[in-house]
């Protein structure tokens, strides 16, 4: 393009000097400043701000611009007002969309361009505040007023403009574009206001903030602001320069280790050694080949492994599908154990590892028939149609429900050993993430495949014993679902196609034998529970405790503590008394701590010389594990022997419980109070006993003013223990007749059931755990609902005949079988020691 120079006429009282690229800067040449006329032409400028004591290079391209340019040239003094736009975006910005403070400039060259548009060069001569605009078109002319600037001297401002020149300078060195001259005539600069405008007309800032600095009348003022905008741009600039080394240094070192690796492979390949990375790929090839995988996941690591031969060694995705790629071929796709389906055999293995629990027992030789079957009459499913033999399903999933120490894991392994099957446990309690179960996706870093397939890949086969702990332990919050996650693995209908996160291809999970364990089905989700077969295992009764102590407990803390079985022996009463007296729980994890602790003793004892064989007597036992803990019918006679205490059963989810209810009274007017730390389904069951009893009170022979001048209080002892549920309705009842009548209860009856406002006595649950429980502490006579006598049939024989059962329809028939038959005497008991928790001792 070739710029046409148009003279111009007039004397020019400030030629700029010589510059570097399009800004230039003017020295005096001596001549005197031409005085500024009162109304001059306003120019505005988009997105720059010119200073006075410096030349600028203008672009004008707009046709008003233009003949404002034109005008001006063809005057004497050349003089225009420049003012920075608010709005640089507008191509005609209006005077509102400028700034009132702007710089008196003269037009020193001008030249034209073929394009129509004028580069020129203007020179700022001094600073003006704009009065008021007196012409709109064909451009903007204004009224000025000029702005004084305010030098001061001094050893602060000098050593800012030194700071300011410095500092530019160190730009300078950071910006390799920025030529040396320009940095050298800036470092030589001495005047103050000379230095700031020059450092500011050359520094890149913001409009705004170029702006404020013209509108600053002090040099110190103009000086801390530049060389505050100095030192954030310098701040900028070296974080720049550190990223841009740090990521030169981190090609450089890229390619560094490239040329090495690729000197290396011409050095193995002068030696004759083979291509590492080549033997690796081909080794992946034959396991994949050999693995016996599905077609997907054989097509799905085929494809990894073209992937990972064209990546270099030192590439990062080369690792993940290298571990990928390890996790797919390590699989046992094709690995089965073969069932042992001996029924015999596995009816055997399961009564010598486990005594009682005939109903899970049961189960599981049924499930080893039917395999065994379906084997043996394999050709007769042939025939049949392809699709119906695809959908038979060959796992197993069960839920053991009951309390703590009943034998729930190692009746798995038992399982496992009689089938001849791998065992492999994963316990879930407290699990809230669900890529513990399907795994992370492979975009994460260090993800793994889930829980489950981790185990699988562990044990080397597709068809374990897997049992997952404590389902009913599972965490839902915010972080995730994972028993949402377990709808797929357990569900026979689609866990032939589990999908895990991280290797996204599909693998067989209908031949695991799945068995979960819970305390509780209450906490485990709906859909869980119905994807699930049920078994419940209750707690044992004293005999069978004693025949797990002899047969598996005590054989097994002998052989952990040293003893040889002669040394020490236990006697069925020493052990009936452990159970009664110093255990009280469903199971028997407690009971073969006190057996192991007895062990213990006698090893000191013969360790110490004093004996050489020890037979453990009942009478003998507080020697070696202290006081009694618990007491059984001494207890309840002792509670119950006042008016106004029940003995009610409740159930747990680690068994079945004895509690007492509490009634008291004293004088007020109709007040009741309950506490115990009750539920609202607890709390409601009180009042509608309490309902009952006071509309039935003629009825029952009950003193007709006794409600109209009494509070009651009634409680339930353990009051840190939550309660809550029907079941203690018929109980309450009971103790408040029994406490306004002043018949006691019978010491020897336990009761369950709810009671309604009619009297009517409905059905409740858990009547097996509550039995049990009634019949490890001593009770002799059960009151049930009449509904719940179908229940009676899952209980042992040998409880079924050693308690007396009253099946009750109406709260009548509760109170004819609990209270004592002559009314006693209301007062306090006849007991040496009274209870001091007994609040049937304040009637």
């Amino acid at each position: 393009m070739v710029l046409e120079e148009v003279p111009l006429g007039g004397a020019n009282p400030r030629s700029p000097s010589s510059h570097q690229g399009e800004n230039r800067q003017d020295d005096d040449d001596g001549g005197d400043q031409p005085s500024i006329p009162e109304v001059l032409p306003i120019l505005p400028l988009r997105g720059l701000v010119v200073y006075p004591q410096t030349a600028v290079p203008l672009t004008i391209g707009q046709p008003r611009s233009i003949r404002l340019v034109d005008d001006v040239v063809a005057g004497e003094n050349r003089m225009i007002g420049l003012v920075a736009s608010k709005k640089p975006e507008l191509e005609i910005p209006e005077p509102a969309d400028l700034y009132q403070i702007g710089t008196a400039a003269i037009v020193h060259r001008l030249f034209r361009a073929p394009d129509g548009t004028i580069r020129l060069v203007v020179q700022g001569i001094a600073r003006f505040r704009v009065i008021e605009y007196v012409q709109i078109e064909p451009y903007l002319k204004a009224r000025l007023e000029l702005i004084p600037e305010t030098t001061d001297d001094g050893a602060e401002i000098e050593a800012l403009a030194r700071n300011a020149r410095e500092q530019f300078g160190h730009i300078a060195d950071l910006i390799p574009s920025i030529p040396r001259e320009l940095v050298t005539s800036i470092l030589s600069l001495e005047d103050a206001l000379q230095t700031a405008y020059t450092v500011a007309n050359f520094q890149r800032m913001d409009l705004e903030d170029a702006q404020a600095l013209l509108e600053l009348d002090s040099v110190e003022q103009k000086l801390h602001k530049l060389v505050g905008i100095l030192a954030r741009e310098i701040e900028v600039l070296e974080i720049g320069q550190k990223i841009q080394n740090e990521a030169r240094s981190e090609i450089e070192k890229v390619q560094r280790e490239y040329f090495l690796r690729e000197q290396l492979k011409a050095i193995q390949k002068e030696l004759g050694e083979g291509d590492e990375q080549a033997a690796e790929v081909e080794e992946f090839r034959q396991k994949i080949e050999s693995a016996g995988m599905p077609e997907e996941a054989a097509k799905q690591a085929r494809r990894e492994l073209d992937r990972l031969s064209k990546l270099p060694t030192a590439a990062a995705e080369y690792g993940v599908i290298r571990t990928y790629l390890d996790w797919l071929v390590s699989l046992p796709w094709s690995a089965l154990s073969e069932d042992n389906l001996d029924i015999s055999h596995a009816r055997q293995v399961l009564d010598q590892d486990h005594y009682g629990l005939e109903d899970i027992k049961e189960r599981i030789l049924e499930y080893l028939a039917v395999r065994k079957l379906r084997q043996e009459r394999g050709d007769e499913l042939q025939t049949q149609n392809e699709d119906q033999i695809r959908r038979l399903r060959e796992g197993v999933i069960l839920c053991f429900v009951g309390p703590p120490g009943v034998g729930k894991t190692s009746l798995g392994r038992s399982i496992a050993r009689a089938m001849g099957r791998k065992f492999v446990r994963i316990s879930l309690g407290g699990m809230r993430d669900e890529a513990e179960i399907r795994g992370h996706r492979r975009t994460y870093i260090g993800a793994l495949p889930g829980r489950i397939l981790q185990a699988l890949r562990r044990v080397e086969s597709r068809n374990p014993v897997f049992m997952l702990d404590e389902v009913d332990k599972l965490v839902f919050d915010f972080h995730g679902d994972p028993a949402s996650a377990l709808l797929e693995v357990l569900d026979p209908e689609q866990n032939s196609e589990f999908r895990d996160h991280y290797l996204e291809v599909a693998f067989d999970l209908s031949q695991v034998m799945f068995i979960t364990t819970a305390n509780s089905l209450e906490t485990i989700p709906g859909p869980l529970r119905d994807r699930m077969e049920v078994i419940e295992l209750a707690g044992y009764t004293d005999s069978e405790k004693i025949a797990i102590a002899e047969q598996y407990l005590i054989p097994r803390q002998i052989r952990e503590n040293g003893l040889r079985p002669e040394e020490v022996v236990f006697t069925r009463e020493a052990l009936l008394r452990i159970i009664r007296s110093y255990t009280r729980e469903a199971g028997v994890r407690n009971l073969e701590r006190e057996i192991g602790s007895v062990c213990r003793k006698v090893v000191t004892q013969i360790a110490e010389g004093t004996a050489s064989q020890v037979r453990i007597e009942a009478e003998s036992l507080r020697e070696y594990l202290g006081r009694p803990r618990y007491f059984g019918s001494e207890e309840i006679a002792e509670r119950t022997s006042i008016p106004g205490v029940a003995t009610g059963l409740a159930w747990t989810p680690v068994g079945g419980e004895v509690l007492f209810i509490e009634a008291t009274s004293m004088p007020g007017s109709k007040g009741f109070q309950i506490t115990g730390s009750l539920g609202n389904v607890m709390q409601e069951s009180a009042r509608a006993a309490l309902s009952y009893v006071r509309s039935q009170a003629e009825r029952l022979n009950l003193p007709p003013d006794f409600f109209e001048k009494s509070d009651i209080h009634l409680h339930i002892p353990a009051g840190a223990q939550p309660k809550d549920g029907p079941s203690a309705g018929i109980t309450m009842a009971t103790a408040l007749v029994s406490l306004v009548s002043g018949r006691p209860v019978r010491s020897d009856v336990g009761m369950t059931g709810e009671i309604t406002l009619r009297g009517q006595v409905l059905p409740v649950g858990g009547i097996k755990e509550k039995v049990l429980a009634a019949h490890r502490i001593g009770l002799k006579t059960i009151v049930l609902p009449a509904r719940n006598e179908p229940d009676l049939e899952e209980l042992p024989e040998e409880v079924r005949n050693s308690l007396n059962f009253v099946f009750c329809e109406t709260v009548d028939d509760v109170l004819k079988a609990a209270l004592e038959a002559a009314p006693k005497k209301r007062g306090r008991p006849r007991k040496k020691k009274a209870e001091p928790e007994s609040a049937g001792q304040q009637v």
